[in-house]
């Protein structure tokens, strides 16, 4: 029947999401056809609408609708820092903690063998570029204190090593094994103000 092959194909998409299963998936369909269509008809709108605009900047990688992102094109940050970050996600968690005023460079993802992600399917190239194209003189390597966020620090550490830059990680108040998207704001400021540099230029 129609009425449940679109159920179904709602049922399916809801799973794409990050930690929806089966179950979670059905309750927000049936929620939705049930009290909420006009939430519903404004989320697919939504979804449709950023799906053809949002892109990535061409400076930090970061999602945008422009090719430079409000922060990379704002003139008021502090272009001698480049904050290396895995995900928007703790682009944005920074930028809420006002920990730090210069610019980034979103990785989309960190080093995982057993995923069969490595340094090609990150922006470790456009890393490069900035380094090399623009006056920074320290990279904060901010990935998560997880297994794969550690090895990919070791991995940029390890090839920054050659450049003319300040290479530094996070310090205390980030717990091994923490994620960014989790910590507060003393924690992150913290973290920042007692970065630990891994090598000089």
């Amino acid at each position: 029947m129609p009425d449940e092959h679109a159920i179904g194909r709602l049922k399916e998409a809801l799973r794409r999401l990050p930690g929806v299963g089966p179950r979670t998936a059905q309750r927000i369909a049936f929620h939705m056809l049930e009290r909420d269509r006009e939430g519903a008809r404004l989320l697919a709108e939504a979804l449709m609408d950023a799906a053809g605009r949002v892109t990535h900047c061409s400076r930090c990688n970061n999602f945008s609708e422009a090719e430079l992102c409000g922060i990379c094109s704002s003139g008021k940050r502090n272009g001698d820092l480049l904050c290396v970050v895995e995900t928007p996600t703790d682009l944005d968690t920074i930028e809420q903690a006002g920990a730090y005023s210069g610019l980034y460079l979103v990785l989309m993802g960190h080093i995982s063998p057993l995923d069969g992600i490595g340094p090609d399917q990150l922006a470790v190239d456009l890393l490069f570029r900035n380094i090399n194209e623009h006056s920074v003189k320290e990279v904060i390597l901010a990935t998560n204190l997880t297994v794969e966020g550690e090895a990919t620090a070791d991995y940029l550490a390890e090839q920054l090593e050659s450049l003319d830059v300040v290479v530094s990680r996070l310090a205390r108040g980030v717990p091994v094994g923490g994620e960014l998207e989790y910590m507060d704001s003393n924690t992150l400021n913290q973290a920042f103000l007692e970065r630990r540099t891994l090598h000089r230029e």
